[in-house]
């Protein structure tokens, strides 16, 4: 038995992988992500990602006001080597065309970037994402974590402006009732429901 030849993309180019080379690469697999020049490919998911994307997305779209959009597992371009791709990522509504053809946002549309915690990327999504994210001056991140059961933990951070880093301001376990970046009240408890 043979292993079948790589495709060319495999092979990273002299400098490492860009952001614009996720929209010329053919037949990439879906959602794959540019950290630091480097090509992420996703694994198989857990069914609590998919619970806690729909309880997000579902509570998020209740609560926002309409000069806001949603968008789920969208990259978001920070730079030229950096591309990730957020769980759950709340734009500005003008960044979003009539016609849908964005295959990105910029981080100026940016107002939360929200990551669901994978067994195979913990350490992305609980250190260096969210650094990227700062950086770039998202001025919200929430990190999910599974709790008790299939219970999400909501982990909420807000940008210090003047660190470009980001500062813990509460962990939410039943609810989360915020009022910035606009308000939010999401029974986290319904995740038990769906």
């Amino acid at each position: 038995m043979t292993a079948e030849p790589l495709p060319s993309w495999a092979y990273p180019p002299p400098g490492g992988f860009t952001a614009d080379d996720l929209d010329r690469i053919p037949d990439l697999p879906p959602h794959t992500e540019l950290i630091d020049g480097s090509l992420v490919f996703v694994s198989p998911q857990k069914y609590f990602r998919t619970l806690a994307m729909y309880l997000f997305e579902s509570g998020l779209r209740r609560t926002a006001p309409p000069e806001l959009a949603f968008c789920r597992e969208m990259s978001v371009v920070l730079g030229r080597r950096n591309r990730p791709e957020p769980d759950i990522t709340v734009v500005r509504a003008e960044a979003v065309t009539a016609e849908a053809e964005e295959t990105g946002h910029v981080p100026e549309d940016v107002v939360l970037a929200v990551e669901i915690v994978s067994p195979d990327s913990e350490e992305r999504d609980r250190k260096r994402k969210p650094q990227l994210y700062a950086e770039a001056g998202i001025p919200h991140f929430w990190r999910v974590e599974k709790g008790e059961g299939r219970r999400p933990v909501v982990y909420v951070y807000e940008l210090d402006p003047a660190t470009r880093a980001y500062v813990p301001t509460g962990i939410h376990h039943d609810q989360l009732k915020l009022s910035v970046p606009f308000t939010i009240d999401i029974d986290l408890t319904e995740i038990d429901r769906l």
